[in-house]
């Protein structure tokens, strides 16, 4: 279990060789790294960030057997079938399985014949296979949706609490534990319920910058959903609902429409569900009407559009259900239906919840979802604000707001009516110090005769009435946007009602201006071209489609096991007619080049005999190399830049380890990616002349696919740390 961390090159050639990619996502090689060192990690990655690599390629380049714990068994299923697919010994074990076929598996596993295995927690912390694990040579657990395991989370699943003893059976096994949605309560509480040993914690970037955001005005939810969705007929998506019927009721309208639909909750068999999803992930249905009950887990990677046919209560479930577009990184559409009746719906369901602490909380996560839904700010900075992110960009291109910013009026004198019926209510009455609803003040403000408005008196007030130039739901906006303006807040209490603020009642004594926003407007369903979209020949592109549906179906697996769109509109864009050409697409590993490449190459070819070859204006060839005398500090991330900025400063390898928490082998491996950029590394303080000397005629002769032999070669005089730097160092010239 004693991985060397710098084997980067063999690193990248496994990447290659079995996944068919060049390079690594942000913060996957660092999570890697971390792990081979033996170290407990915690990965947040946003769904379609690639966590799965994080476990699978150690796996391959490590003695022994990763375990990975997995909620659902769709979710393991679907992992094994791509891992086999692209030539990789995984397996899984559930009640999927017959008796005879769980033998076979248990006997291989025996056996040394696998590198990955997926199993769900209350199989996992059986007494029976907990002694059966101890005898597999277990090098790594790893932790999927690990989020499962806190009560704090949004996916709390009481089985995965059974887990939290596995540190005990597995001292010296490190563990990973990843997830794509997580506050920092949620981290903290992840990293203790593990048992976690000063981990190595890396947390990416929310943003899904491939995603495009709108929120639109509820009216005629069906036509709207329709439009949308015919306007994206051969795309596959996501129609989320708030309730069972719901979901029913929409996918028999859109099946009636000739719309390829099913509905998807908990209500339904377990044949019923497993079929329905086997079909969307086919491309056979493409459209899923469902709960929240579908998506975790499903590893789709294109869907291409989430719509929320009802308000999600929080924004943290409402990320991770638009987190479900777009997993290949191609451009993904989400759209929100947004209405005020949604909103008392949900407030309806709080106030029958029994419990005052989970009523609260409720509350506050339905009024910060409702002031996304009503923001006239960008929707990308408003998402990542509230996960603590800052979105350093005024105008994210990519959203309702930002690509048409809502106009604005001269508020004041409708900001000066809502904020003195607020203040005058207080006072009046028989019970002074008194705050009332939001819609409360609507309603005074409208003149509207009601049994509580007269009981308070509220009827005499100077504000009764005075707002007839804004219909109630026009107020029930102005209101919420002064409550995120901070004109006004919520009382402290178990109802929800308001009261002015200190810049509120500033606001009315100085008599200042404001700014106040129009309500939103229906947009239009057509799709709108976004950064990040693949140009490619489309008639191409959909014969590929085709073929790769002809293979997938012919070996029972959905489309995209065989190759995902990304791949697909990479060889529409080239057209690759030979190995050579075939093995540099994106996501073409060498299995998948061995079983599929020359059907698909044989259809490229047929296809130009009778077709020209488009070109574009934007090239995917891969830039000429730099210089290895040119300096690019741009090749390094941020974390090799510090280590070698500490170096540079004159602290050793070892200090800097110490200080920064990572293994002087960690650190060394960032020397040697600065020597790789060009940047100047004093390399005479890691090796004398006479190693790198030795080096030289073995680097010559064994490359450095693998430091292995060069290491053995050397009797292990050099670490691997160092060994890195010197080959760095005498192939760029040093």
């Amino acid at each position: 279990m004693n991985v060397p961390v710098s084997h980067r090159a063999e690193l990248l050639a496994t990447l290659k060789r079995v996944f068919g990619y060049d390079s690594f996502r942000p913060l996957q090689e660092e999570i890697i790294t971390a792990s081979l060192d033996g170290r407990d990690t915690f990965a947040l990655l946003p769904t379609g960030g690639g966590k799965s690599l994080c476990f699978q390629l150690p796996a391959l380049v490590r003695d022994g057997l990763t375990v990975v714990v997995s909620p659902l068994i769709a979710l393991m299923k679907d992992q094994v079938d791509a891992l086999q697919t692209a030539g990789v010994a995984a397996t899984f074990l559930n009640s999927m399985l017959g008796e005879k076929e769980s033998r076979k598996r248990l006997a291989a596993l025996f056996n040394d014949e696998y590198r990955l295995l997926y199993v769900a927690p209350e199989r996992l912390m059986v007494p029976s296979f907990l002694e059966k694990l101890r005898q597999w040579k277990v090098a790594l657990i790893a932790i999927d949706e690990a989020h499962c395991i806190s009560e704090w989370g949004h996916d709390f699943r009481p089985e995965y609490r059974q887990i939290s003893d596995l540190r005990t059976h597995f001292p010296g096994v490190p563990f990973m534990a990843l997830t794509a949605t997580a506050t920092e309560r949620v981290r903290d509480d992840i990293v203790r319920q593990l048992h976690m040993r000063e981990p190595a914690i890396f947390v990416a970037s929310f943003n899904r910058p491939n995603l495009a955001y709108r929120v639109v005005p509820k009216d005629g939810a069906y036509s709207q959903v329709v439009e949308f969705v015919r306007e994206r007929k051969k795309e596959s998506g996501i129609i989320y609902c708030l309730s069972r019927k719901a979901t029913e009721g929409l996918a028999e309208r859109l099946v009636a429409d000739g719309i390829k639909a099913r509905p998807y909750h908990a209500g339904l068999t377990d044949t019923e569900r497993a079929e329905n999803q086997e079909s969307f992930l086919r491309d056979v249905t493409k459209v899923m009407c469902a709960t929240i009950a579908f998506g975790m887990g499903i590893n789709k990677p294109n869907v291409r559009y989430v719509i929320h046919h009802d308000l999600p209560k929080n924004i943290e479930g409402y990320y991770q259900e638009t987190g479900r577009a777009g997993r290949d990184g191609l451009p993904g559409d989400c759209m929100l239906l947004f209405s005020a009746a949604d909103v008392a719906k949900l407030t309806g369901f709080i106030d029958d919840m029994g419990d005052d602490q989970q009523r609260r909380i409720a509350r506050e996560q339905l009024q910060q979802m409702v002031h996304y839904g009503e923001s006239a700010g960008c929707r990308r900075s408003e998402l990542l604000m509230y996960f603590g992110e800052r979105y350093p960009n005024a105008n994210c291109g990519g959203c309702d707001n930002c690509l048409s910013p809502r106009e604005t009026f001269d508020g004041t004198v409708s900001a000066q009516k809502f904020l003195s019926s607020v203040w005058r209510a207080r006072d009046a009455g028989w019970k002074k110090d008194m705050s009332f609803g939001l819609m409360h003040h609507v309603e005074v403000l409208t003149g509207a005769n009601t049994e509580r408005i007269r009981k308070w008196g509220h009827d005499k007030l100077s504000t009764y009435g005075i707002g007839k130039e804004h219909t109630r739901p026009q107020w029930g906006a102005i209101g919420r946007e002064l409550l995120r303006l901070g004109l006004l807040r919520v009382a402290p209490g178990e109802f929800q009602t308001v009261e002015l603020t200190e810049d509120g009642l500033t606001f009315l004594r100085e008599r200042r201006t404001l700014q106040l926003t129009r309500p939103m407007k229906t947009a239009a369903a057509k799709p709108e071209k976004r950064t990040g979209d693949i140009a490619c020949d489309e008639a191409l592109f959909e014969v590929l489609r085709a073929l790769r549906r002809e293979i997938a179906d012919g070996l029972g697996v959905p489309a995209y096991i065989v190759f995902g769109d990304n791949t697909l509109r990479h060889m529409a864009r080239t057209y690759p007619q030979n190995e050579r050409e075939m093995s540099r697409i994106p996501g073409v590993g060498a299995k998948k080049l061995d079983d599929f490449g020359a059907k698909f190459m044989d259809a490229v070819t047929k296809f130009l005999r009778e077709n020209p070859r488009q070109v574009f204006a934007d090239s995917f060839e891969p830039a000429a190399p730099p210089s290895p005398h040119a300096p690019n500090p741009n090749a390094l991330n941020d974390t090799a830049h510090k280590s070698w900025r500490m170096f540079a400063d004159g602290k050793n390898i070892a200090a800097i380890a110490k200080e920064r928490g990572f293994t002087e082998g960690t650190i060394s491996g960032h020397l040697a990616f600065a020597v790789e950029a060009g940047l100047v590394v004093d390399v005479s303080r890691v090796l004398t002349v006479e190693e790198l000397e030795r080096v030289r005629p073995l680097l010559a002769a064994h490359g450095t696919v693998s430091l292995k032999p060069i290491f053995d070669e050397l009797g292990g005089k050099i670490d691997y740390g160092r060994l890195r730097i010197a080959c760095a160092a005498l192939q760029h010239g040093k």
